[in-house]
């Protein structure tokens, strides 16, 4: 991808930085990562990089409106902000898919002390679908090998995915994304028997039995111990059994992965290495370059 003039993109970045310090660490400052990965829930959804939030001017349900993503993805309005006050100062330079990149890379940066340069230049698209979800976004039932096959189909190795996969260390999750392995996991066992007891007995306090549609669906955080800080303390939790989502916990039990997990909970440091080299190679994904739209509004297509 071809770089914005250094001017811009440092402008970019202030403007960037000084809007997200509105948010409290924790909150919105949190999800930026999520958003911002291209792939995964860990991407939370592709569109976020680099399709409009409304689905276009078709009318049609975007991705965002996918339960995967409705309510769990949050924050659009912060990336409005930030390119309304861009679009005030340097009018169709940067694009709505840089901005979220930037906005990942920072929220790395604040919730952990990770940094990385992030290639400018991405270009915004004109579609967003929501069947499309189910055919990018593995749920968080996948075990290992198809978290793999999953990564796998866009040049993501194993050891990357593992490593993308510890953004779960900030964030919460919704209860309906993980209540079956507490009350239906299977026709032997009404507990997933890979679930701590101790916290299981914990999420049944924060998520009651699923009952009816119009139940609330409160959230937990992703990492009980550093909520809200970008470390390795989410595969200490995995070892303990405490990886919330099935597709969390699967990368310890997995004869494929485990191996990761335990590298990753030695190595802090060249865990948080490997994030930024990961975060870059995602961020270079299936992305639109060169003579093609940038957005006035994120939301919808010029």
């Amino acid at each position: 991808m071809a770089s914005i003039a250094p001017g811009f993109h440092a402008l970019a970045l202030i403007l960037f930085v000084s809007v997200s310090a509105m948010a409290p660490k924790g909150g919105i400052l949190a999800i930026y990562l999520p958003v911002g990965r291209t792939y995964h829930q860990q991407n939370r959804v592709r569109c976020s990089l680099e399709e409009p939030w409304d689905g276009g001017r078709s009318g049609n349900p975007a991705e965002r409106d996918h339960p995967a993503n409705n309510p769990s993805l949050r924050g659009f309005e912060i990336i409005d902000q930030a390119k309304a006050r861009l679009e005030a100062l340097c009018p169709m330079t940067v694009s709505c898919a840089d901005i979220i990149a930037f906005a990942a890379r920072d929220s790395a940066h604040k919730t952990g002390g990770i940094y990385y340069n992030v290639p400018a230049g991405r270009r915004d698209g004109r579609v967003s679908r929501l069947a499309e979800v189910p055919q990018n976004l593995p749920p968080p039932t996948f075990n290992a090998q198809q978290l793999i096959a999953n990564f796998a189909r866009k040049g993501l190795s194993a050891d990357e995915m593992v490593t993308l996969s510890g953004a779960h260390s900030i964030g919460v999750s919704h209860c309906s994304s993980f209540s079956s392995r507490l009350y239906a996991f299977n026709a032997t066992f009404a507990q997933d028997p890979s679930l701590d007891p101790a916290y299981a007995a914990y999420l049944k306090t924060k998520c009651p039995p699923p009952s009816n549609a119009n139940q609330t669906n409160p959230t937990v955080p992703l990492d009980s111990i550093t909520a809200n800080t970008l470390d390795n303390s989410y595969y200490f939790q995995l070892l303990k059994l405490r990886g919330l989502l099935t597709s969390d916990e699967t990368l310890h039990t997995s004869p494929s992965t485990s191996g990761m997990v335990v590298n990753n909970v030695k190595n802090g440091f060249g865990w948080s290495m490997k994030f930024a080299n990961a975060m870059v190679k995602m961020g270079s994904i299936d992305v639109l370059t060169g003579n093609q739209e940038i957005r006035k509004l994120c939301g919808v297509v010029n």
